[in-house]
Protein backbone atom coordinates (compact mmCIF):
# COMPACT_ATOMS: atom_id res chain seq x y z
CA UNK A 1 0.00 0.00 0.00
CA UNK A 2 1.43 3.64 -1.15
CA UNK A 3 3.95 4.58 -2.60
CA UNK A 4 7.46 2.80 -1.75
CA UNK A 5 9.97 4.75 -4.28
CA UNK A 6 10.43 8.61 -4.92
CA UNK A 7 12.32 10.83 -7.28
CA UNK A 8 12.60 14.47 -7.14
CA UNK A 9 13.36 16.51 -9.83
CA UNK A 10 15.90 19.35 -9.44
CA UNK A 11 15.97 21.34 -12.40
CA UNK A 12 18.80 24.56 -12.50
CA UNK A 13 18.56 27.10 -9.41
CA UNK A 14 16.84 24.32 -7.41
CA UNK A 15 15.70 25.78 -3.98
CA UNK A 16 18.09 24.97 -1.14
CA UNK A 17 14.60 24.81 1.19
CA UNK A 18 12.60 22.55 -1.22
CA UNK A 19 15.93 20.12 -1.22
CA UNK A 20 15.43 20.12 2.18
CA UNK A 21 12.06 19.55 2.69
CA UNK A 22 11.91 16.61 0.42
CA UNK A 23 14.59 15.57 2.22
CA UNK A 24 13.18 15.61 5.48
CA UNK A 25 9.89 14.20 4.39
CA UNK A 26 10.94 11.60 2.41
CA UNK A 27 14.59 10.20 3.25
CA UNK A 28 13.08 7.31 4.91
CA UNK A 29 11.55 5.78 1.60
CA UNK A 30 13.63 4.88 -1.51
CA UNK A 31 14.18 8.42 -2.61
CA UNK A 32 16.74 9.93 -5.03
CA UNK A 33 17.16 13.65 -6.36
CA UNK A 34 17.67 13.32 -10.12
CA UNK A 35 18.28 16.22 -12.80
CA UNK A 36 17.64 16.19 -17.13
CA UNK A 37 21.04 14.47 -16.48
CA UNK A 38 23.54 13.07 -13.90
CA UNK A 39 25.88 15.85 -13.05
CA UNK A 40 25.88 19.25 -10.94
CA UNK A 41 22.83 20.79 -10.86
CA UNK A 42 22.97 24.77 -9.60
CA UNK A 43 20.90 25.92 -6.18
CA UNK A 44 19.74 28.94 -5.64
CA UNK A 45 22.39 29.57 -3.13
CA UNK A 46 24.92 29.24 -5.93
CA UNK A 47 26.59 25.71 -4.79
CA UNK A 48 26.84 23.34 -6.71
CA UNK A 49 24.81 19.89 -6.27
CA UNK A 50 26.40 16.88 -7.61
CA UNK A 51 23.34 14.70 -9.29
CA UNK A 52 24.24 11.18 -9.63
CA UNK A 53 20.94 10.43 -11.80
CA UNK A 54 19.09 11.13 -14.96
CA UNK A 55 15.72 11.11 -15.65
CA UNK A 56 15.75 7.38 -15.87
CA UNK A 57 14.42 7.57 -11.95
CA UNK A 58 11.57 9.55 -12.84
CA UNK A 59 10.52 6.54 -14.99
CA UNK A 60 10.81 4.11 -12.54
CA UNK A 61 9.58 6.17 -9.50
CA UNK A 62 5.79 5.99 -7.43
CA UNK A 63 5.75 9.46 -6.55
CA UNK A 64 7.43 12.00 -8.65
CA UNK A 65 7.74 15.40 -7.54
CA UNK A 66 9.19 18.68 -9.30
CA UNK A 67 11.29 20.90 -7.04
CA UNK A 68 10.79 24.59 -6.90
CA UNK A 69 13.73 26.60 -8.78
CA UNK A 70 15.07 30.05 -9.41
CA UNK A 71 14.40 29.70 -13.31
CA UNK A 72 10.91 28.46 -13.19
CA UNK A 73 9.62 31.21 -15.40
CA UNK A 74 11.59 28.84 -17.94
CA UNK A 75 10.02 25.36 -18.95
CA UNK A 76 11.47 22.52 -18.17
CA UNK A 77 12.99 20.97 -20.95
CA UNK A 78 11.13 18.58 -23.55
CA UNK A 79 12.38 15.68 -22.34
CA UNK A 80 11.59 16.75 -18.40
CA UNK A 81 8.04 17.56 -19.59
CA UNK A 82 8.01 14.34 -20.84
CA UNK A 83 9.48 11.97 -18.23
CA UNK A 84 6.65 13.58 -16.05
CA UNK A 85 3.58 13.26 -18.47
CA UNK A 86 4.86 9.55 -18.94
CA UNK A 87 5.16 8.73 -14.74
CA UNK A 88 0.80 10.15 -15.00
CA UNK A 89 0.09 8.09 -17.43
CA UNK A 90 1.36 5.06 -15.93
CA UNK A 91 0.08 5.42 -12.94
CA UNK A 92 2.74 7.25 -10.49
CA UNK A 93 1.62 10.01 -8.15
CA UNK A 94 2.57 13.35 -9.86
CA UNK A 95 3.47 16.17 -6.87
CA UNK A 96 5.06 19.59 -6.30
CA UNK A 97 4.78 22.88 -4.19
CA UNK A 98 5.56 26.50 -4.80
CA UNK A 99 7.08 27.33 -8.29
CA UNK A 100 8.07 23.67 -8.73
CA UNK A 101 4.15 23.57 -9.66
CA UNK A 102 5.09 25.75 -13.04
CA UNK A 103 6.98 22.64 -14.38
CA UNK A 104 4.02 20.19 -13.98
CA UNK A 105 1.72 23.08 -15.87
CA UNK A 106 3.99 23.46 -18.81
CA UNK A 107 4.02 19.80 -19.05
CA UNK A 108 -0.23 20.13 -19.15
CA UNK A 109 -0.46 18.10 -15.73
CA UNK A 110 -2.86 20.69 -14.52
CA UNK A 111 -5.09 21.46 -17.79
CA UNK A 112 -8.66 21.19 -15.95
CA UNK A 113 -7.65 20.70 -12.74
CA UNK A 114 -7.45 23.02 -9.46
CA UNK A 115 -3.86 23.96 -8.16
CA UNK A 116 -2.19 25.99 -5.93
CA UNK A 117 1.24 27.81 -5.92
CA UNK A 118 2.80 30.44 -3.55
CA UNK A 119 0.28 33.10 -3.29
CA UNK A 120 2.83 35.71 -4.80
CA UNK A 121 3.09 33.95 -8.52
CA UNK A 122 -0.65 32.44 -8.30
CA UNK A 123 -1.79 35.40 -11.01
CA UNK A 124 1.15 34.76 -13.29
CA UNK A 125 0.59 30.65 -13.19
CA UNK A 126 -3.25 31.77 -13.93
CA UNK A 127 -1.73 34.10 -17.06
CA UNK A 128 0.24 31.51 -18.58
CA UNK A 129 -1.64 28.50 -18.43
CA UNK A 130 -4.95 29.61 -18.59
CA UNK A 131 -6.25 25.78 -18.62
CA UNK A 132 -5.64 25.44 -14.65
CA UNK A 133 -8.50 26.33 -11.78
CA UNK A 134 -6.13 28.29 -9.38
CA UNK A 135 -7.16 27.78 -5.82
CA UNK A 136 -4.75 30.27 -4.83
CA UNK A 137 -5.65 30.61 -0.82
CA UNK A 138 -4.71 26.63 -0.62
CA UNK A 139 -1.93 25.11 1.59
CA UNK A 140 -2.21 22.23 -0.46
CA UNK A 141 -4.84 20.87 -3.35
CA UNK A 142 -5.00 16.44 -3.86
CA UNK A 143 -6.68 15.79 -7.06
CA UNK A 144 -5.87 12.18 -6.56
CA UNK A 145 -2.88 11.44 -8.41
CA UNK A 146 -1.42 14.80 -9.23
CA UNK A 147 -1.07 16.95 -6.53
CA UNK A 148 0.29 20.79 -5.55
CA UNK A 149 1.35 23.09 -2.79
CA UNK A 150 1.96 26.67 -1.80
CA UNK A 151 5.04 28.23 -1.38
CA UNK A 152 7.96 26.86 0.95
CA UNK A 153 6.73 25.15 4.23
CA UNK A 154 3.97 24.50 2.63
CA UNK A 155 6.02 21.64 1.06
CA UNK A 156 5.80 20.43 4.56
CA UNK A 157 1.92 20.23 4.38
CA UNK A 158 1.50 18.47 1.04
CA UNK A 159 4.58 16.17 1.95
CA UNK A 160 2.69 15.29 5.47
CA UNK A 161 -0.51 14.61 3.50
CA UNK A 162 0.60 12.81 0.81
CA UNK A 163 2.51 10.28 3.74
CA UNK A 164 -0.44 9.96 5.69
CA UNK A 165 -3.16 9.36 2.63
CA UNK A 166 -0.65 6.78 0.86
CA UNK A 167 1.06 5.20 4.84
CA UNK A 168 -1.76 6.26 7.17
CA UNK A 169 -1.66 8.90 10.27
CA UNK A 170 1.03 6.82 12.30
CA UNK A 171 4.00 7.97 9.71
CA UNK A 172 3.23 11.01 9.14
CA UNK A 173 2.63 12.08 12.21
CA UNK A 174 6.04 10.68 13.43
CA UNK A 175 7.71 12.44 10.37
CA UNK A 176 5.96 15.42 11.68
CA UNK A 177 7.25 15.18 15.55
CA UNK A 178 10.82 14.36 13.97
CA UNK A 179 11.03 17.64 12.23
CA UNK A 180 8.90 19.76 15.08
CA UNK A 181 6.44 20.59 12.96
CA UNK A 182 2.49 20.01 12.99
CA UNK A 183 1.08 16.64 11.44
CA UNK A 184 -1.67 19.06 9.96
CA UNK A 185 -1.94 23.05 9.79
CA UNK A 186 -5.51 24.39 9.73
CA UNK A 187 -6.41 27.55 7.39
CA UNK A 188 -5.20 28.33 3.85
CA UNK A 189 -2.27 30.78 2.87
CA UNK A 190 -4.01 33.62 2.62
CA UNK A 191 -3.07 34.05 6.77
CA UNK A 192 0.26 34.29 5.94
CA UNK A 193 0.66 36.89 3.38
CA UNK A 194 0.48 39.66 5.54
CA UNK A 195 0.98 38.97 9.10
CA UNK A 196 1.48 41.39 11.69
CA UNK A 197 4.13 41.61 14.15
CA UNK A 198 2.98 41.08 17.77
CA UNK A 199 3.20 44.02 19.56
CA UNK A 200 2.50 42.97 22.71
CA UNK A 201 2.41 39.51 25.05
CA UNK A 202 -1.26 38.90 23.54
CA UNK A 203 0.47 35.89 20.72
CA UNK A 204 2.33 34.40 23.59
CA UNK A 205 -1.25 34.10 25.85
CA UNK A 206 -3.04 32.75 22.53
CA UNK A 207 0.08 29.93 22.15
CA UNK A 208 -0.12 28.87 25.80
CA UNK A 209 -4.14 28.57 25.60
CA UNK A 210 -3.76 26.27 22.56
CA UNK A 211 -1.41 24.51 24.07
CA UNK A 212 -3.62 24.02 27.00
CA UNK A 213 -6.76 23.04 25.16
CA UNK A 214 -4.85 20.44 23.11
CA UNK A 215 -4.17 18.50 26.52
CA UNK A 216 -7.61 19.22 27.21
CA UNK A 217 -10.01 18.01 24.32
CA UNK A 218 -11.74 15.58 26.61
CA UNK A 219 -13.96 18.55 28.03
CA UNK A 220 -16.35 20.90 26.47
CA UNK A 221 -14.71 24.00 25.55
CA UNK A 222 -16.25 26.87 24.87
CA UNK A 223 -15.04 30.67 23.14
CA UNK A 224 -15.85 31.95 26.65
CA UNK A 225 -13.22 29.82 28.56
CA UNK A 226 -10.76 30.18 26.45
CA UNK A 227 -10.92 34.13 26.12
CA UNK A 228 -10.89 34.34 30.04
CA UNK A 229 -7.68 32.16 29.90
CA UNK A 230 -6.12 34.68 27.28
CA UNK A 231 -6.88 37.44 29.08
CA UNK A 232 -8.88 38.52 26.24
CA UNK A 233 -12.80 39.54 25.54
CA UNK A 234 -14.41 37.26 23.44
CA UNK A 235 -14.10 39.26 20.65
CA UNK A 236 -9.94 40.36 20.40
CA UNK A 237 -9.98 36.47 21.22
CA UNK A 238 -11.74 35.43 18.07
CA UNK A 239 -9.90 38.31 16.16
CA UNK A 240 -6.81 37.11 17.39
CA UNK A 241 -7.28 33.66 17.07
CA UNK A 242 -8.68 33.95 13.59
CA UNK A 243 -5.33 36.02 12.25
CA UNK A 244 -3.36 32.98 14.14
CA UNK A 245 -4.26 30.29 12.67
CA UNK A 246 -6.60 31.75 9.61
CA UNK A 247 -10.42 30.09 10.94
CA UNK A 248 -12.82 30.04 14.00
CA UNK A 249 -11.59 28.70 17.65
CA UNK A 250 -14.61 26.29 16.53
CA UNK A 251 -13.19 24.59 13.94
CA UNK A 252 -9.65 24.62 14.76
CA UNK A 253 -10.82 22.34 18.34
CA UNK A 254 -12.99 19.96 16.07
CA UNK A 255 -9.73 19.54 13.80
CA UNK A 256 -7.72 19.13 16.84
CA UNK A 257 -10.31 16.70 18.26
CA UNK A 258 -10.35 14.68 15.20
CA UNK A 259 -6.45 14.58 14.53
CA UNK A 260 -6.49 12.99 18.57
CA UNK A 261 -9.30 10.59 17.18
CA UNK A 262 -7.21 9.33 14.44
CA UNK A 263 -3.95 9.00 16.30
CA UNK A 264 -5.90 6.98 19.15
CA UNK A 265 -7.93 4.91 16.48
CA UNK A 266 -4.22 3.81 14.67
CA UNK A 267 -1.74 3.35 17.64
CA UNK A 268 -4.38 2.16 20.28
CA UNK A 269 -7.05 -0.81 20.87
CA UNK A 270 -9.05 1.89 22.99
CA UNK A 271 -13.02 0.73 22.28
CA UNK A 272 -14.59 3.75 20.22
CA UNK A 273 -16.89 4.76 23.22
CA UNK A 274 -13.58 5.85 24.74
CA UNK A 275 -11.72 7.45 22.22
CA UNK A 276 -15.32 9.21 21.69
CA UNK A 277 -15.00 10.23 25.17
CA UNK A 278 -11.03 11.57 25.48
CA UNK A 279 -11.88 13.25 22.16
CA UNK A 280 -15.24 15.31 23.62
CA UNK A 281 -17.51 13.91 21.55
CA UNK A 282 -19.35 12.19 24.14
CA UNK A 283 -20.76 9.45 21.96
CA UNK A 284 -19.70 7.05 19.79
CA UNK A 285 -22.63 8.00 17.33
CA UNK A 286 -21.76 11.58 17.25
CA UNK A 287 -17.90 10.78 16.58
CA UNK A 288 -18.92 8.40 13.68
CA UNK A 289 -20.77 11.36 12.35
CA UNK A 290 -17.85 13.61 12.51
CA UNK A 291 -15.38 11.79 11.00
CA UNK A 292 -17.51 10.46 8.29
CA UNK A 293 -17.76 14.00 7.30
CA UNK A 294 -14.16 14.20 7.19
CA UNK A 295 -12.87 11.18 6.21
CA UNK A 296 -15.66 9.32 4.23
CA UNK A 297 -14.68 6.34 6.25
CA UNK A 298 -16.19 5.19 9.92
CA UNK A 299 -14.01 5.26 12.28
CA UNK A 300 -13.75 1.32 12.72
CA UNK A 301 -13.03 1.23 8.75
CA UNK A 302 -10.05 3.54 9.75
CA UNK A 303 -9.06 1.56 12.08
CA UNK A 304 -8.99 -1.45 9.60
CA UNK A 305 -7.06 0.50 7.24
CA UNK A 306 -4.32 1.87 9.24
CA UNK A 307 -3.66 -0.08 12.57
CA UNK A 308 -2.61 -3.33 10.51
Amino acid sequence: MGFATVAAYAPDGVTALGLGVVGELFGGFDFAVCGARPGPVRTDLGLRLPVEHGLERLAAADLVLSLPGDAFRTPPPEAVADAFRAAHERGAIVAAHCVGVFGLAAAGLLDGRRATTHWRFAEELAARHPGVRITADELYVDEGRVLTGAGAAAGIDLGLHLIRREHGPARANAIAREMVTPPHREGGQAQYVSAPVPADGEDERLAGVLGWARGHLDRRLSIDELAARALMSRRTFARRFKAATGGSPHAWLQAQRLDLAEELLVTTTLPIEEIARRTGYGSAALLRERFVDRRKVSPRAYRRTWSG
